[in-house]
């Protein structure tokens, strides 16, 4: 979705993300490096803020140990043990964080704004290709977070419990019903890395197309509030993404009955 483009030749969406180049024969897209933008910009903060941790803590630090406290204290309410929610926190922490700083990151002035001006494939007129795109727009993105929480969520269950009570979850062949049963909760676990994905791209892809009529009708007025919305929808959207992360490790590190 150009909007630079799109304010001079009509509202323009693509659902494939720009590619800028190629590094041998792997696409580098807008996406990709808005990705690395928001992986670079975490790393920095959390040196700085580490570098500034005092014994008296000042506002800021208080406000963050409060936080990270409240977050600890529901991952080890939801899993019902400290000892849980020591091994699961750091990753539903990161999740939720990492999601939440690509979304606000994909909503600031510059993306989809600043970039080269190149003709796009199979055309003779050229466009602009922004160096930076909203990285939940690409279905790509969204996919890969989606395995890196279902393969977390499959293991848990595996390293918990064991592998073969885990199993037995979806292989069970004590009668027909329990067995139908299983077959049904395995489809419903291959089914969250389609509803994890697509919840995350859907919600995303919208709100841009959302901002980028706002912008074409009403220029001046309308975005601001639609701003303001998507930032409300990128921390809720993180949210969700974190917290059914929490509660299908929950389920899946739960014996079977």
């Amino acid at each position: 979705m150009n909007i630079a483009h799109a304010a001079e030749e009509g509202i323009s969406i693509h659902l494939a993300p720009p590619i800028i180049g190629h590094f041998l024969t792997i696409p580098i897209t807008s996406t990709m490096l808005t990705a690395w933008l928001t992986i670079a910009l975490l790393i920095i903060v959390t040196f700085v803020v580490r570098r500034r941790l005092a014994l008296i803590p000042g506002k800021l630090q208080i406000a963050a140990e409060a936080l990270v406290g409240g977050v600890y204290e529901y991952v080890a309410d939801a899993l019902e043990s400290k000892t849980m929610a020591n091994r699961f926190f750091p990753l539903i922490m990161t999740i939720f964080i990492f999601i939440l700083a690509m979304n606000w990151i994909g909503l600031l002035p510059g993306v989809d704004s600043i970039g080269i001006y190149s003709e796009a494939h199979g055309s003779t007129e050229k466009s602009l290709i922004p160096f930076f795109h909203p990285v939940h727009t690409d279905l790509n993105m969204t996919i890969a977070l989606a395995i890196i929480a279902f393969v977390a969520i499959e293991l848990s269950g595996v390293i918990i419990i064991g592998l073969f009570k885990y199993a037995g979850k979806f292989l069970n062949f004590s009668s027909p019903l329990n067995f139908l049963i299983g077959i049904i909760e395995l489809f419903s676990e291959l089914a969250r890395l389609i509803s994890f994905s697509f919840r995350l791209f859907g919600n995303v892809f919208a709100g841009k197309t959302l901002l980028l009529i706002a912008m074409f009708f009403v220029p001046f007025i309308l975005p601001v509030p639609v701003l303001a919305f998507e930032l409300f929808v990128g921390f809720i959207q993180a949210f969700i993404f974190a917290v059914l992360t929490l509660f299908f490790i929950k389920l899946a590190i739960e014996a079977p009955h």
